[in-house]
């Protein structure tokens, strides 16, 4: 491949307008700047992608949004921008990723070796027309005419967008190959526009895409051998090869009964091809709604990704793989995080020309509700919490260029492409309109900008839905009284009493007030379950409670410390994570339980449970800290029967850095309700505040100031800079600075340098003048599939804008402004 880099272009400008909450401009202490691009290199942003498998990566598709390269999507539509490392540019082209008729995201195909990190530029500039490696289509005749169900004559035409007449069905002989066909060099796929609801697959011997030549001469000869391949599955009366539909308890009800379908061809481009099918009026299980499928495929893969996005909840949607003889069924192992990916999959001479074919479901594992069958089909029926489910298909021909060939290899590559799905590749992006912004000198007002600034933009993206009967985007489900909704409410109080704003308490407000009942009772709430994550929430009633002084606050926190007064414990008197992990003493639930129980304490109890808070991190230190390195191993086992624990010690085995984070955290917090002159339960925490500075400072990266997830583990294979726990620690140590804890002349610099490296490493500026906090796990914990090992915490999602890393940089934003004032 040859790419030719034409004349950088130049961006004149990138006009930003700040984002309002609720209606008015964000405060800030001055406005951004606009930002213009060097007219000599057209820079817009580096990017850094890391392999973090021990295997070689073929054609891994990097996506990368305008928004974060902070480019506005009209600079896009204008505008060409390129991918290029030292040896020149990489394969890439501009999708509309999100079905709206835009061009916005940048998809980029890199090959990586092993473990190898690729350095990029972003910059200005076209590049020649690559060879093309995927294709989306669909044809219908033109020039014949309809008789009854069938159309007589014409020929074919391919067209953008298909809504067949109503009289259309299944061999109606109206759509070539009846369907929308889409496909990489790999493998070809058409899925049937009628009540079948079937997905075929197009073997493929060439190398390259051949939908362009498939059923030109009549609707039979695709199912002969040809030189290109042919039709290789008999569909029948089953979804066929990852087809969907819903699971009544006996069989799968196929996309049968609706009012219609509609194709649109969203890309059909040299590396991503997508298309769309819209199910109008499904009626299913009592409901009729509607489901939008968004298929796409990209170069060198066999992949077929289709994302469900349906109008109303529908749960036991079913995966399907038609059932044939002389075929080998196969799983991947359910015994893993709900995070990761697993398949179900077939394999054997299940082809109509005889040969080997291998066809996989590939899903993540906690979606899954069951495996089954019925006539027809091997079954995955899938949870649908909300609206939305992700999974991919494949279909892999012994007769392919330089194809599988037999069962073992099929599985090695099963077991490749889980990997590939669940362990991404670590991207470090840093744009050159967020540098602007993050480079100017820190100050007190500075600090506090961004604390505004990522609040402002959490009041639209996520914050103004925490409310009972809100919906939490990021896990597609209802709002829950849980940690993380407290977590990032109680962010907003923090921020709202030092720089008020009556935007932040309407939705503290708005919170506590739709929770919690007049008699006290809380929504989603069950104390019967024993999990002290559900305690957290707690803090904010309390400081709405002390705001307003209203009963109904009271009586909550009180249901909230009664479950406390029956949680289990362990033999030395340390609270159970949860009811469901007995014997076990986690870091996360040190903070999720104990600033509660002080908080509590010292309104309603004259501090009789302070000791009994203190003795939580008593034990914690006990147990869970190692004398080698300081550090907290993540949790402990007192039965030492878990997978994860140590047969000897009970511990887990990582130093896991948000776990960490959480303990920090409720160090400094838990002193805010110990009096002053209390010494004796004051000084066990202030003596842990002081040993774990001087430990987390060892592990600071030097070169970015900020903490790996695992924190002992730099430079590890598939380890990264993390967001979530590095904000924690900056929260730790300005606070514990800004109370007398911590020497200020020994800690300043560290929390300084600590602070801007969440703002090099992890802010994302966008041309709307809103901002993203990158490069969190989304959770990680132990138990149910999950093994404790350095592989499963890297396997956990990486996400951006979850409340368990936004909460924590907005605080400690507010800290570091105290800290800064002077």
């Amino acid at each position: 491949m040859i790419y030719v880099l034409k004349r950088p272009l130049l961006i004149s400008s990138l006009t930003l307008s700040f984002l309002a909450a609720c209606g008015k401009p964000a405060p800030a202490p001055e406005q951004l700047a606009v930002v213009a691009q060097p007219a000599t290199t057209a820079s817009v942003a580096s990017l850094s992608i890391h392999n973090p498998s021990d295997f070689a990566r073929v054609q891994e598709a990097i996506y990368v949004s305008a928004a974060d390269l902070g480019l506005t999507e009209s600079t896009v539509q204008n505008s060409a921008f390129i991918a290029t490392s030292a040896k020149g540019p990489l394969p890439s082209q501009w999708i509309d990723r999100n079905a709206d008729g835009q061009k916005d995201t940048l998809l980029i195909s890199p090959t990586l070796s092993a473990g190898e990190t690729l350095a990029l530029q972003i910059t200005a500039g076209t590049a020649t027309e690559l060879p093309k490696q995927t294709q989306a289509e669909i044809s219908q005749k033109t020039g014949g005419q309809w008789q009854d169900k069938k159309y007589i004559g014409g020929h074919f035409e391919n067209v953008k967008h298909l809504t067949p007449p109503p009289q259309y069905t299944d061999h109606s002989e109206f759509i070539r190959y009846e369907g929308p066909g889409i496909e990489s060099d790999k493998v070809a796929y058409r899925i049937y526009l009628d009540w079948r609801n079937g997905f075929d697959i197009f073997g493929n011997k060439t190398g390259q895409p051949v939908l362009l030549q498939v059923g030109l001469d009549g609707y039979q000869s695709y199912h002969e051998p040809a030189d290109w391949g042919m039709d290789v599955l008999k569909v029948g009366k089953a979804v066929g090869a990852g087809g969907f539909g819903y699971w009544d308890g006996s069989k799968v009800e196929r996309v049968s009964k609706l009012d219609g379908h509609t194709v649109n061809i969203i890309e059909n481009g040299a590396l991503y091809s997508a298309l769309t099918i819209d199910y109008k009026n499904w009626q299913i299980a009592g409901k009729t709604l509607d489901i939008r499928a968004h298929l796409s495929m990209t170069a060198g893969s066999r992949l077929l990704q289709n994302r469900l996005t349906l109008s109303q909840p529908l749960d036991n949607l079913a995966l399907g793989i038609v059932k044939l003889p002389d075929t080998k069924l196969l799983t991947g192992t359910l015994e893993s995080s709900g995070h990761t990916y697993t398949y179900l999959a077939t394999y054997g001479k299940q082809s109509l020309d005889g040969a080997n074919l291998g066809m996989a479901i590939l899903f993540k594992r906690g979606k899954l509700k069951e495996l089954t069958t019925d006539e027809h089909n091997h079954v995955a029926v899938m949870s649908v919490s909300g609206q939305h489910l992700e999974y991919y298909l494949l279909g892999a021909w012994q007769h392919e260029l330089n194809g599988i060939t037999n069962e073992q290899q099929f599985i090695e590559y099963l077991q490749q492409e889980v990997e590939r799905l669940t362990l991404t590749p670590r991207l470090r992006l840093k744009t050159e309109l967020t540098k602007a912004q993050t480079s100017q000198p820190l100050t007190s007002e500075r600090a506090l900008y961004w604390s505004q600034q990522l609040a402002n933009s959490e009041l639209n993206r996520q914050a103004g839905q925490y409310y009972w009967g809100g919906w939490d985007t990021e896990r597609d489900r209802p709002v829950s009284f849980e940690y993380t909704t407290g977590l990032l409410i109680q962010a907003f109080d923090d921020l709202n009493k030092y720089a008020a704003d009556p935007a932040y308490q309407a939705v503290i407000s708005k919170m506590a007030d739709t929770f919690v009942t007049e008699d006290g009772s809380i929504h989603s709430y069950d104390a019967s379950k024993f999990n002290i994550d559900s305690i957290n929430s707690g803090n904010l009633l309390l400081r709405v409670f002390e705001q307003t002084k209203e009963p109904k606050y009271q009586l909550a926190a009180q249901a909230l410390r009664e479950q406390l007064k029956h949680h289990p414990k362990t033999s030395n008197s340390a609270f159970w994570h949860k009811n469901i992990y007995p014997h076990q003493l986690w870091l996360d639930g040190v903070y999720m339980g104990m600033p509660f129980l002080a908080y509590y304490s010292s309104l309603f109890e004259q501090g009789a449970s302070l000791d009994q808070a203190v003795h939580e991190f008593v034990v914690t230190r006990e147990q869970l800290r190692d004398d080698k390195t300081g550090l907290y191993f993540h949790a402990w086992d007192e039965s030492k029967q878990m997978d994860w624990a140590d047969k000897e010690t009970g511990r887990s085995a990582y130093f896991w850095g948000r776990a960490i984070g959480w303990l920090a955290m409720a160090l400094v917090d838990v002193l805010d309700y110990i009096p002053a002159d209390n010494t004796e339960l004051r000084q066990p925490l202030l003596n842990m505040v002081t040993e774990l500075a001087a430990d987390l400072a060892k592990y600071q990266d030097a070169e970015t100031g900020v903490w790996y997830q695992i924190m002992d583990k730099a430079g590890e294979r598939g380890n990264y800079l993390e967001s979530s726990g590095s904000s924690m620690f900056v929260y730790f140590y300005a606070k514990a600075i800004n109370k007398g804890y911590l020497p200020k002349e020994q800690y300043l610099q560290i929390s300084k340098k600590a602070w801007q490296g969440l703002l090099n490493e992890f802010v994302l500026v966008h041309p709307d003048g809103s901002i993203s906090l990158t490069t969190m796990v989304q959770v990680a914990g132990l138990g149910a599939g999950r093994d404790g090992s350095y592989h499963y915490y890297m396997s956990e999602p990486i996400y951006r804008n979850d409340s368990k890393g936004t909460g924590p940089f907005i605080m400690a934003g507010v800290q570091m402004a105290q800290l800064l004032k002077d």
